[in-house]
């Protein structure tokens, strides 16, 4: 049985460079570029760093105006949100998107995650960055995949805090759950991380297992990423365990968030945008029906995104950056 979620913990976050070091055989370089602090950010990039609940984290923020946050699915990095920030930071708006422990660029994962767990760290992230307080305004949170739990698990967890919600292609449980003790889940993707990257196998494949992946679960061509940025996130064993971790806990977070969804309402507003390659298969039918079902559950609009595969940000910026607008516009208009 799940437990309701705990209450918010204090966030230390300073809102500055974190000053850490790395573990051995991983990413060797957390330094900053020049030009990519808070608000200045543009195109692809390394951002800056910052210490939020002991984890260090790697944040790029650009624009200016009402802030909206991005996180990706599993094993995903920054920049797979690069056209849609461009877009949005060209609308008006603060653009937050970092990565999660142990993707990207951030530090390596310690504690599996909880959906509780990644709704706080978004509210520590943006505490540390200046967006807290009682003064903050309410920030509009994007969650893509299985970070569409942890995005929706912000929302109800803080509702003076979010002023819209969008789910983009996100992971659906209609009933999770569990057969193995979490413990032995995690501990067999602990030991499988460690035995991946003992034998070598991210730095031979890890770029390649990348390319693949996008190429796979898209309709709009091949991996846009710059090459020495995926070789920079993917070539370490850091990215491997860490994704392997989280997924370990998949069906622990929707469990969590079925709990949720049963005590903590969701007030603010949402869209779904769901990907659809527009082929008739049995699957991809069934996939906009799941996605149809999620929408009438959060009360949410509901919209397709086609021609797009699973990286719906990829294949169709353009929609996303305006679900984006569009849903937070109707937070606007329903305060007035």
């Amino acid at each position: 049985m799940t437990t309701p979620a705990p209450p918010p913990p204090e966030h230390p976050g300073t809102g500055t460079e974190a000053q850490h070091g790395t573990e051995s055989g991983t990413e060797a370089e957390h330094g900053t570029d020049s030009g990519t602090e808070a608000g200045t950010g543009t195109g692809t990039g390394t951002g800056r760093f910052v210490r939020v609940g002991g984890d260090v984290l790697h944040v790029v923020v650009e624009g200016q105006g009402p802030v909206c946050v991005l996180s990706a699915g599993l094993a995903m990095a920054w920049f797979d949100w690069d056209a849609v920030a461009a877009l949005l930071a060209a609308r008006g708006r603060t653009v937050v998107r970092f990565d999660r422990p142990g993707h990207g660029l951030s530090g390596p994962a310690g504690a599996p995650p909880t959906t509780a767990g990644e709704a706080h760290r978004i509210a520590g992230l943006l505490d540390a960055l200046g967006y807290g307080g009682p003064a903050a305004a309410p920030v509009t949170v994007v969650g893509h995949s299985i970070a569409a739990f942890h995005a929706e698990g912000f929302a109800r967890l803080y509702p003076e805090r979010t002023a819209a919600l969008v789910l983009l292609d996100g992971s659906v449980e209609e009933d999770p759950r569990t057969v193995l003790p979490a413990a032995l889940r995690t501990g067999a993707a602990r030991a499988l991380g460690r035995a991946v990257t003992a034998a070598g196998l991210p730095a031979a494949l890890g770029p390649a297992a990348r390319r693949a992946t996008v190429r796979a679960s898209r309709t709009g061509g091949a991996d846009p990423a710059p090459e020495d940025l995926v070789r920079r996130c993917y070539r370490t064993g850091r990215v491997w365990r860490g994704a392997l971790l989280e997924n370990s806990r998949y069906l622990d977070m929707a469990a969590e968030l079925a709990a949720l969804r049963r005590t903590r309402p969701l007030t603010a507003p949402a869209t779904v945008l769901a990907g659809h390659d527009g082929s008739s298969g049995r699957g991809a039918l069934r996939w906009l029906g799941r996605q149809a079902d999620l929408a009438d559950l959060l009360g949410a609009r509901f919209e397709v995104a086609e021609p797009a595969g699973h990286l719906v940000m990829l294949d169709r910026p353009d929609q996303v950056a305006r679900a984006v607008e569009e849903t937070g516009e109707r937070e606007r208009r329903d305060a007035c």
